[in-house]
């Protein structure tokens, strides 16, 4: 049995082997949860039997919603059960035989966690994912233009059914349909309305959190504290949230998208890529100008360095082209590049689906295009010289795999306060950086490489992105910017004098800049004995440790 402690250094086995251990408490899990009328679980395989009906009903569950196939390996530890609740009070129960039995919990919504952290653990302790997928019920009421929408459903369930209610709302959030609302908000929610209307954390007006105690919480029970901080301040450690209250925004019913691909010398690029970033940062808040660059780029099938620049405005086509033509005219936008559409109708267009999907494909939580990949992020605050964009564009040829996403700030992201949610990046951010390199090899070689490549870029970019933290997007989580090692390579466990709220300033200061300590705070609050966590975590406050005495000294 595992014990956890409030200092989160507790005694840990390690384990060898990827499958939960033998002496793992799935006979207690399995009587608590079928004590409390829970039956919509499935545990490990006990059978060696890789085609016995258990194993492939387990093994079909656990990978239908990891994302990113790096953590679907074998050699990747499973979780020893996972409970599908439909209910609030089913998501209780479930939180409390896990306490119960001192295993650790693991949350997932869409399963779109970057490093994995909604689907594995890697501490060596055993665990169970809670997976939200049955609860992903919308309640729209466009009278007091908001809507409830359930921890489990998707971006695209949560787009299509505003969309079914009204024809001149929809909601600030990322373009993927398969993402989980729950992770997406937690961790702000960056999207193609954000200049207009903010981040989707911006937007929330209530939730209810399930927290380590089995408590329902809504807004003013769990406190404004711990309402800040779930608004932004990343998923999977503060609780279960199990509903979201949002905003429902304005839309007209005629918006403009296209995507238009411009391919070149790395000359030709790199300017097109330099003006682009005088530009899109301060175009009016009803546009929104992306800019995808590499070697061959995904949707285009282009060969060769291009820059790709997805546009989407809230009005007219003509005076869509009307703008860029005044601002942008390198970029060549005519009005033949651009489509006319609804509001539900460009989420589809950005979507990624194949070409042919009708506006209810958006409801389906299967990604189709799998695949293993890597990512990273930065922010830019000054605009990168000439020669700095043609250096990265060396780097992005030598890998066709490999691409930037740079989306634009400003707007009214300039405007709100940084630390009016947990989520911290706004004034003075033009754009945001998203470093990938996705492949479909499984092959452990080529890993390495893809990962080194991006690294590369990375590190090529460092004089250029802001400094004093480098931020990044929790949304876009990196491991390499630290983890919390529970057990280190000798396998000691690690001494009780360490400060795990020190040691996580490595990642928390990156992600969410001033704003850690206060989220600090507030997981000593709602959750102090650690039981919502991962190894990138924000972590509580230990009682004895050299942060707390600096808090006790400062009051």
């Amino acid at each position: 049995m595992v014990f956890k402690t409030p200092f989160l250094l507790s005694i840990f086995f390690v384990f060898f082997l990827v499958s939960p251990s033998l002496c793992a408490p799935i006979d207690d899990v399995v009587s608590c949860l079928t004590h409390n009328s829970i039956n919509n679980f499935t545990t490990f395989p006990k059978t060696e039997n890789p085609n016995s009906t258990a194993n492939n009903y387990y093994f079909k569950l656990l990978d239908f919603s990891i994302q990113n196939l790096r953590f679907a390996e074998p050699k990747v530890p499973k979780p020893i059960a996972i409970i599908l609740p439909d209910s609030a009070e089913q998501v209780q129960s479930s939180v409390l035989c896990c306490t119960k039995v001192s295993v650790e919990i693991r949350v997932r919504c869409g399963g779109h966690s970057y490093e994995g952290t909604s689907a594995v653990a890697n501490d060596g302790a055993p665990f169970v994912i809670i997976d939200m997928i049955n609860m992903n019920r919308v309640t729209v009421d466009s009278e007091p233009e908001t809507a409830w929408v359930e921890g489990g459903a998707t971006l695209g369930e949560t787009y299509y059914s505003i969309a079914e209610s009204s024809s001149t709302h929809g909601f600030s959030a990322g373009s993927c349909p398969t993402v989980g609302v729950g992770g997406h908000i937690g961790g702000g929610g960056y999207g193609l309305l954000s200049r207009k209307y903010g981040v989707a954390a911006d937007n929330v007006v209530d939730a209810l959190l399930i927290d380590a105690n089995g408590r329902l919480l809504d807004r003013e029970a769990m406190g404004e504290e711990v309402f800040w901080a779930i608004r932004g301040g990343g998923g999977g450690v503060w609780g279960i949230v199990c509903a979201w209250k949002i905003k429902l925004l304005n839309v007209p019913k005629v918006v403009t998208s296209f995507i238009v691909s411009r391919p070149g010398t790395k000359h030709q690029v790199s300017k097109l890529v330099h003006k682009w970033q005088y530009i899109a940062p301060n175009l009016v808040d009803d546009f929104y100008l992306s800019c995808f660059v590499g070697a061959s780029l995904p949707e285009t099938k282009t060969i060769g360095i291009s820059a790709t620049f997805k546009g989407f405005y809230l009005g007219p086509t003509h005076e869509a082209v009307s703008i860029l033509n005044q601002d942008f005219p390198e970029l060549g936008v005519s009005v033949e590049d651009c489509k006319e559409m609804s509001w539900i109708e460009s989420i589809l267009f950005f979507s990624g689906l194949s070409n042919g999907s009708s506006i209810s494909d958006l409801k389906n939580r299967y990604l189709q295009d799998k695949n293993y990949f890597k990512a990273k992020s930065d922010y830019v605050k000054t605009q990168i010289p000439f020669t700095g964009i043609k250096a990265s564009l060396d780097i992005l040829e030598k890998e066709p795999k490999g691409y930037v996403i740079l989306d634009p700030y400003g707007g009214l992201m300039n405007k709100i306060s940084g630390d009016s949610i947990a989520f911290p990046h706004r004034k003075g951010n033009l754009f945001t950086i998203q470093y990938m390199v996705a492949w479909y090899e499984e092959n452990n070689e080529k890993s390495d490489g893809y990962i080194g490549w991006i690294r590369e870029l990375y590190k090529a970019m460092t004089p250029f992105v802001s400094w004093g933290p480098r931020a990044a997007y929790v949304n876009y989580m990196d491991i390499d910017l630290g983890v919390m090692e529970f057990i280190n390579t000798s396998g000691d466990v690690p001494s009780q004098d360490e400060d795990v709220v020190e040691i996580a300033r490595a990642w928390g200061e990156n992600y969410f800049l001033k704003n850690y300590d206060r989220l600090v705070r507030a997981k000593t609050l709602i959750d102090p004995n650690n039981i919502f966590t991962h190894q990138q975590a924000i972590f509580p406050i230990p009682f004895s440790s050299s942060y707390s005495m600096a808090l006790e000294a400062k009051t």
